[in-house]
C-alpha cells in the first residue's frame, strides 16, 4: 500500500497541513526502506567500529608529525608515500601499489615583504604557488591598493611601476579566490611590477594563506604573494590617509624540472563484480606550510581507514572498493588526470567516485554530484547515519580530483561537514593536527565507509545520469 493511501486512511480528521506533512514523511520512509532495511545492520556495525577508537586521528597525527608538509616534488611527499604503502600492506589491504605521476616542482625559497614607508616593519606574507621570484635585491616600489578588478581598471593610469595590492574581503571561496588565481595577470596587464593579495581566508591572526596562481602567456609575468588580512588592511588605511606606501618584496621562488611521484592505490576486491569499482580517496599532497593535516591528510587517512574497517569487519561487497590517494591536487591536478588516463578503459565500470577534501570536521550527510536518482540514492544511504546525526543528502560537488571522472558521467560523492573554521587555516601555517577532533574524524570515517560499502554492495549500480541530463552539476573552478 502506498504511503499516501496509508496516510489518507489513518489521519482522517486532522488538518490538511498535518496530513500533508505526515504523508510526505511516510513517503520518504517508504522510499528509503529498501536500502535502509537491507543495510541497517552492516551500517550499525561500521559506525560502532569507527567510533570505538581514534585510529584515524592517531594515524593522521603520525603521518603529519613524521613527514610534515607534502608539496609536489618534495622529498617529504615521497617519503610519506613510501610509509603509507608499507602501512597499507601491514593492514592487509589488497593490490597496494603506486601509479606513476609526473608533477610540477615549484620551490618557495627565502622570501619577505617589508614596509619601507611610511615606517619600516616586516609584513606577514607567503608567496603564491607557481610565482616567479624577484631579483636578489627584491623589488622596491610604491603600492597601489585596490578593492576589485573594476577598481584596478578605473585606476589603471596609476598602475605602471607599482606593486598592486588587492584588498578584497573574504566572502565565499569561489568569489574571492579569483584574485589569487589571476590577480598577477590583471595587475601586469596595466604595468604593475608585482601583485599582492589580501589572503583568501575567513579569519586571521596574522596568518597569510598561500595557494595556486596562474600566468597568461600574452602578459608579462610578475611575482605574486599574499599578505595577512591585518597587514593588507593596514596598507589600505595608510593609502586612504594619503600616505605614500612603499614595500620591498623579495622572493626566491623558482620552478624546477618536473618530478616523478605517485598516486597510491589500495583495494578490497569485490566478491561478485570485481571489475565494477567504487573509488574513494583524498589528495595526499599539500602546500609547503603547516602540516597539511586538514587539507588533506585527514581526508586521505579517513578514506583509508574506512576501507580498513570494512575489511576488518569481514564485509566483502559485490563490487571492488578502491582507495586512491591522489597526488598534486594543490598545484596541478596531475594525479587526478593521470588516474583518469590510466583507467580510461574502465571508467564506465566506475559506479561512484567519493572524495574527502572538505576537512574531516563534524559530518552532517552527503553531497552527491549526479542525476536526481543518484541524489535520491544518496539520501537513502544517509538515512543509515541517524546515530551520528548525518542524514542530510543534497546535490553538490564534485570535488577536484574526482571531477575528471564526473565529467565522464561517473556519479560523485563527498561529505557535508561543518566548514565554519575551514578557511581560517586553509593553505596556511595554521593547518596543523590540533585542528582536527578525534570524534568528528571517526564520524567522517563511519559516513565514508557506509557510503562506499552500500554503493559497492547494492544489487543495482549507483544511478548514472542519462546523456544530456541537466540536473548533473558541471565541474566548478578549483
Amino acid at each position: 500500500m502506498s504511503g499516501y493511501r496509508v496516510c489518507r486512511s489513518a489521519l482522517a480528521g486532522l488538518s490538511i497541513a498535518t496530513v500533508l506533512a505526515s504523508c510526505a514523511t511516510a513517503q520518504r520512509a517508504e522510499t528509503s526502506a529498501p536500502l535502509a532495511a537491507a543495510y541497517r545492520s552492516a551500517a550499525n556495525r561500521i559506525i560502532a567500529a569507527a567510533l570505538a577508537d581514534s585510529a584515524a586521528w592517531n594515524r593522521t597525527a603520525a603521518l603529519t608529525d613524521k613527514f610534515g608538509h607534502r608539496l609536489s616534488g618534495s622529498r617529504s611527499l615521497e617519503d610519506a608515500l613510501d610509509w603509507i604503502m608499507e602501512e597499507m600492506k601491514r593492514d592487509g589491504l589488497e593490490n597496494v601499489h603506486g601509479e606513476p605521476v609526473t608533477v610540477p616542482h615549484w620551490v618557495r625559497g627565502e622570501e619577505s615583504a617589508t614596509l619601507v614607508r611610511p615606517r619600516s616593519v616586516r609584513l606577514n606574507m607567503l608567496g603564491l604557488g607557481g610565482s616567479i621570484g624577484t631579483p636578489p635585491e627584491g623589488i622596491t616600489a610604491p603600492v597601489l591598493v585596490v578593492n576589485s578588478f573594476e577598481d584596478l581598471t578605473a585606476r589603471r593610469a596609476e598602475v605602471p611601476g607599482r606593486i598592486v595590492l588587492f584588498d578584497v574581503p573574504f566572502t565565499t571561496y569561489g568569489a574571492t579566490v579569483r584574485y589569487r588565481s589571476i590577480g598577477a595577470i590583471e595587475a601586469a596587464r596595466h604595468g604593475a611590477v608585482a601583485s599582492l593579495i589580501r589572503s583568501v581566508g575567513s579569519y586571521s591572526i596574522q596568518n597569510p594563506h598561500t595557494g595556486g596562481m596562474r600566468y597568461d602567456t600574452a602578459v608579462r609575468r610578475i611575482p605574486g604573494a599574499a599578505l595577512s588580512t591585518e597587514d593588507a588592511m593596514m596598507l589600505h588605511r595608510m593609502q586612504r590617509r594619503g600616505e605614500q606606501v612603499v614595500v620591498n618584496l623579495r622572493m626566491g621562488a623558482r620552478q624546477l624540472p618536473d618530478a616523478q611521484s605517485r598516486n597510491v592505490i589500495a583495494e578490497l576486491r569485490g566478491s561478485e563484480k570485481p571489475d565494477e569499482v567504487v573509488v574513494m580517496g583524498g589528495h595526499i599532497d599539500s602546500w609547503d606550510v603547516g602540516q597539511g593535516a586538514m587539507d588533506d591528510a585527514g581526508g586521505s587517512v579517513a578514506t583509508w581507514e574506512a576501507l580498513r574497517l570494512i575489511q576488518k569487519l569481514g564485509l566483502r561487497p559485490r563490487r571492488t572498493i578502491r582507495v586512491v590517494l591522489w597526488t598534486n591536487e594543490e598545484n596541478g591536478l596531475r594525479g587526478a588526470t593521470a588516474y583518469r588516463d590510466a583507467h580510461l578503459g574502465e571508467i564506465d565500470k566506475h559506479v561512484l567516485a567519493i572524495e574527502s577534501d572538505n576537512g574531516v570536521f563534524k559530518p552532517s550527510g552527503y553531497y552527491i554530484a549526479g542525476s536526481d536518482a543518484a541524489v535520491e540514492t544518496g539520501r537513502q544511504i544517509a538515512s543509515l547515519l541517524s546515530s551520528i546525526g548525518a542524514t542530510d543528502a543534497r546535490r553538490g560537488g564534485p570535488q577536484a580530483d574526482v571531477s575528471v571522472l564526473a565529467e565522464r558521467g561517473v556519479p560523485a560523492g563527498a561529505l557535508i561537514v561543518d566548514g565554519s573554521r575551514y578557511f581560517w587555516f586553509h593553505h596556511s601555517a595554521g593547518d596543523t593536527m590540533d585542528k582536527l577532533d578525534p570524534r568528528h574524524m571517526a564520524e567522517c570515517v563511519a559516513a565514508l565507509a557506509v557510503l562506499a560499502y552500500v554503493a559497492a554492495d547494492m544489487p543495482e549500480k549507483f544511478p548514472r545520469a542519462l546523456p544530456g541530463d541537466s540536473s548533473v552539476p558541471r565541474r566548478t573552478p578549483r
